[in-house]
Parts: structure tokens; sequence; C-alpha cells
């Protein structure tokens, strides 16, 4: 603890030593010219590795998309998969939800972690929705900047500004780079944010810095280095190929840096296989 205070970082690094920096922050690029070059490096850097990522087919509804993301939060995935698809088995129409008690829709998700919460927050979410626009649909919000949804979504309790942008990206095809905590401590340790408080912040920061039409495929490929190689604890950092971009203190010392390709699947997006 002595040695943290002692280097002047601030308070948050001594709750989370998994992000704490190698460089200063007041050392540390602003968000200029460099600062936008140097994303759009990463950003091209990780396509060579990982791939372009596409999405697929028709996009889902947005009341789906934000059902789904509400579903993932604090979970995986696979697990917040598997409860989507049991919820939309059971329940086909999502007054079909709204009328279910919350105890029946708690067992319905319970793959998805934190059952009792998530069902008790769809309900009230599927009501708010229901009161404003007389039905179970978001299609209104078609219409209104990103800015606006993002304002009318977190409005709902349970609906926080990571939750709103999936909505934005995967369903209404907006060019937006959502932020979770997997995001949040990759652009960390790459040295693209400054002093950043939370998801919330770094997406503040992100704004400005993200590639025109490069939303989805940063996001998508962080998630993916993340899942491969960054891990939160104990990274691949011999496989890095982001190596020498990493600010991060606790990375290894090492030269390998070649990342091969693997059979194991890191790719499932649980937003991506949300059907229309």
């Amino acid at each position: 603890m002595r040695s943290f205070l002692s280097k002047g970082w601030p308070p948050r690094y001594l709750m989370c030593p998994q992000i704490r920096l190698k460089t200063p922050l007041k050392e540390r690029p602003g968000n200029g010219r460099a600062l936008r070059a140097r994303v759009r490096r990463i950003s091209g850097v990780l396509e060579e590795v990982l791939g372009v990522p596409v999405q697929s087919g028709k996009p889902p509804p947005s009341m789906d998309m934000l059902i789904a993301t509400v579903l993932s939060q604090n979970t995986n995935d696979r697990n917040s998969h598997r409860a989507y698809v049991a919820l939309r088995q059971r329940h086909p129409t999502w007054h079909s939800v709204a009328e279910a008690p919350v105890r029946s829709l708690a067992a319905t998700i319970r793959s998805g972690g934190m059952a009792n919460q998530k069902a008790a927050r769809i309900k009230g979410i599927l009501r708010t929705i229901y009161s404003v626009y007389g039905r179970y649909d978001l299609s209104a919000l078609q219409k209104r900047s990103n800015e606006e949804i993002i304002d009318e979504l977190t409005r709902m309790k349970g609906v926080g500004t990571k939750t709103a942008a999936c909505v934005l990206v995967f369903a209404l095809g907006r060019d937006v780079f959502p932020v979770d905590t997997h995001v949040y401590r990759l652009c960390e340790r790459l040295g693209l944010t400054l002093n950043s408080r939370s998801p919330d912040d770094t997406f503040e920061q992100m704004k400005p810095l993200i590639p025109a039409g490069k939303g989805y495929s940063f996001h998508t490929n962080l998630i993916r280095f993340g899942r491969k190689v960054c891990h939160a604890r104990r990274p691949a950092c011999g496989l890095c190929p982001l190596y020498d971009d990493c600010v991060y203190d606790g990375k290894e010392r090492g030269t390998a840096r070649s990342l091969k390709t693997s059979k194991a699947d890191h790719s499932f997006m649980l937003l991506d296989e949300i059907s229309p």
C-alpha cells in the first residue's frame, strides 16, 4: 500500500492494482492528433491479427437487444445467451414477459446470474416502455440522435451507458464504441485514456478518438483480444502484438510477440447472436 502512495498514483489504483500504470498520468498523451493516430494504429493491428468483425444479417429489434444486454450484465456471453434463449422460448412476446411473476421469470433466466435482480429490472423496463410508447417496442428511437437515445434509455433503472450504446451499435447500426469493464481495462493498459475512473468516463474520452466506421470493429476486437491475450489477471504478454504499446506496470518482460491462431473459440459474442 505504501509503495503506491509513494508514486503519487490516484487512490482508485489502490483498489484496482490490475490496471495500475507504468507511465505516470501526467506524462501520458492527451486527446490530440497523436492519440487519435495511436487508436487508429492499434485498431489496425487488431484487425490484422484477429480479422475485421462483420455484423451478420438483419439487426434485431432494439427491444430485443435492450433486454439481451441487461441479461449480459455481470456474467459471460455464453451464460447470458442461455438465459436469453430460455426467456424467449418460455415467453415468445414481451407482453408475456411483462405479465410473468418475478419469481417465475427469475427461474427462467437463472443461468445468466443475478436472476432475481435482473428479473425485477426487466419487468421495470418493460413497464416504463409501455407507459411511454403504449406498446413493448422501441422503433421510435430510430429517428433520434445517439445522444437522445442514450439519454432516453439510461433513465430506466438497470440501463447504463454501456447498455444503451450496445443498443445503438447492435440494433440500430450506429457507429458507436461501447465500453464495458473489459474494454475499460484494455483502454487503460494501452494508454488510450487519461485518468479515467469508470467505463462511462472511458466512453466519453474515446468518442473523439475512434476512427470513423470502426466503433463496432474496435469494440469487438478489444473484447476478443482481452479473452485471448490480455486477461484481467496474468495476461499472456509473451503473445501480445501490442506489447510495445502497453503501459501496464504488471506486464511480463520478454520479446515474443507473435499471436498464433487457436482452436479455442474466443469470438462468440452474445449481442451478435440475437436474432430478429
